[in-house]
């Protein structure tokens, strides 16, 4: 500790008085992340979907919105990742969050957050910022008071929550006030997300005024898939259309509103996993996802209410992020605050084209039809929507979350802040990660990264600051690499290699040339052998530097 307040003692804020003043605080900007949680690359809107975003496609409009922005492919190693300006193996969440980490596969897989990197609200409290956090934590203990967030509300443990049961979320730090109250049948976890976030928002304005960050983590839409009847209902037309109508309309939106080229190439349905149980697949492991018209009347109107109940999570995201503008506007802060908004993965494919019920891997599909279905995604329900529904909203890439084909670690990526001059209503298309997050926060706020933080150095950050590219400009080219249990991939340039993984044929490096086949659909592996041995060869240098299993050496 001593060292990183020398570290604030380097950039001014204990020169004086023991904060600055309340009017040099309000000239820094105020910072407001919000990550959605197993959302598409194509589900919003501005990114081409059907699913109503207006909130959203307003910032996008006004803002600036990413083409290539990539993922850690999986919810906690890309949170551990955004939150740290660092890749997902060197803050130790390599695969997932554990409480009995495994010593032989090494520091990268320490199951938390190592004590070595600096999350963003731990850089940001240093700079005299209100710290909040709303949401879902999963990147283990200790929890996210103790890696520098002045207030939470939202659930520590596991990738998912009931949306319905008030107790299975909590304020933090214990015993604060004011803990909000809901009458029976009026709490849903989306919406509370957002009043407390206002709250928060609040009382940095009042306790004295303080420039403020708000990290509000979503997990909708993962599953289970919940929302009010009255918002599902709206949706459920549309997707009696299928999927097959629905990703051909989203890949004519894109290139209409210049997303996409004639590179960009509908790709065949993805095929489904190979997974066990077998059983969790609905039959089709190894296969491709069936066409629409190829079910049955009764599976089509149970598959139609599942997506349905998950467009309505998307859209409450959106109406929070409204009420949230809303309230930025009426207080004078809108222009001042830097909205960053994305998700945290590609859609999920868990586990089949049907989906499941019940506990992951524990719970098999089951066909509703009559009451059972109307009461889809309402109390005491646990619905997934399967992998099919996951290809659309994966538009038009291949393959899902877990995965590092592009289907996988594609993410949309929308930045608005009016007062950084940003170059409004552009795409950017230079390839951006999520570790870009915090460097690009600490230049928007005059945040310094420390060199040691209780006592411990820590690691030089890995991303890159974004605003040159916001601004019109272009970012220096770079290799981005990726791995999640077992999957692969890399990126230079124009080149990609990627290694797949529970499909029915051996996995091995495929090369794709995304210049001229955005949505890898072209393996030049066999036809440029040597350019996929090179990259191959960095892959590997890169996996050993940061300590993926089984690639380093123990010491």
């Amino acid at each position: 500790m001593v060292a990183f307040l020398r570290c604030a003692l380097a950039v001014g804020l204990l020169a004086g008085p023991a904060l600055r003043s309340s009017a040099a605080a309000l000239a820094q900007p105020n910072v407001l992340i919000v990550l959605a949680d197993d959302l598409g690359y194509s589900d919003l809107g501005c990114y081409g979907g059907e699913i109503p975003t207006p909130n959203l496609d307003a910032l996008a409009r006004g803002g600036v919105r990413f083409s290539s922005a990539y993922n850690s492919a999986r919810c906690c190693p890309t949170r551990a990742s955004l939150l740290t300006g660092l890749h997902p193996h060197q803050t130790g969440v390599g695969s997932f969050v554990t409480a009995k980490p495994d010593p032989k596969r090494g520091p990268a897989y320490l199951g938390r957050l190592n004590d070595t990197c600096v999350t963003v609200a731990e850089l940001l409290r240093a700079r005299g910022y209100r710290t909040c956090m709303v949401g879902k934590w999963h990147v283990g203990e200790p929890g996210p008071i103790r890696r520098g967030f002045d207030e939470f509300y939202g659930y520590v443990d596991g990738h998912s929550q009931d949306q319905w049961t008030p107790t299975a979320y909590v304020r933090l730090p214990a015993g604060r006030t004011p803990e909000r109250i809901y009458a029976p049948g009026q709490f849903y976890a989306t919406e509370v997300f957002t009043d407390y976030g206002i709250e928060f928002i609040r009382q940095a304005r009042d306790r004295p005024r303080h420039p403020w960050l708000l990290y509000l983590a979503h997990s909708s839409p993962h599953f289970p898939l919940q929302a009010p009847a009255t918002s599902v209902a709206k949706h459920l037309a549309t997707y009696r259309r299928g999927w097959d109508v629905l990703r051909a309309e989203r890949l004519g939106r894109m290139k209409k509103m210049g997303l996409a080229n004639e590179a960009w190439k509908l790709t065949e349905r993805s095929l489904v996993p190979v997974d066990a149980p077998a059983a969790i697949t609905n039959g089709y492991g190894g296969q491709p996802n069936p066409a629409w018209d190829s079910l049955p009347a009764d599976r089509r109107e149970d598959l139609a209410r599942r997506m349905a109940v998950f467009a309505a999570m998307v859209e409450h995201i959106d109406t929070g992020v409204g009420r949230i503008v809303a309230d930025l506007r009426q207080h004078g802060e809108f222009d001042n605050t830097a909205i960053l908004f994305l998700s945290d993965n590609g859609a999920c494919y868990e586990w089949g084209p049907f989906g499941f019920d019940g506990p992951s891997r524990k719970g098999l599909t089951t066909l509703h039809t009559g009451a059972a279905l109307e009461g889809v995604g309402g109390p005491g329900t646990y619905h997934a929507y399967g992998s099919a529904w996951a290809n659309l909203g994966n538009t038009p890439f291949r393959l899902y979350k877990h995965f590092n084909h592009e289907g996988g670690i594609l993410n949309p990526f929308v930045v608005h802040w009016p007062a950084g001059k940003l170059r409004a209503g552009s795409w950017s298309h230079d390839p951006v990660h999520v570790m870009d997050v915090l460097p690009t926060v600490a230049a928007i706020t005059g945040a310094v990264y420390p060199r040691e933080l209780r006592g411990q150095p820590t690691q030089p950050l890995e991303g890159l600051n974004l605003l040159s590219a916001l601004r019109g400009g272009s970012l220096p080219e770079r290799v981005l690499a990726f791995e999640h249990q077992g999957a692969r991939g890399l990126r230079e340039g124009r080149w990609k290699i990627s290694w797949g993984k529970r499909m029915p044929t051996e996995p091995a490096w495929e090369l794709y040339d995304l210049a001229t086949d955005r949505c890898e659909t072209r393996d030049l592996a066999a036809a440029h052998p040597e350019r996929t041995a090179v990259l191959a060869g960095k892959w590997l240098d890169w996996a050993r530097r940061v300590k993926v299993h089984p690639f380093f050496e123990q010491p």
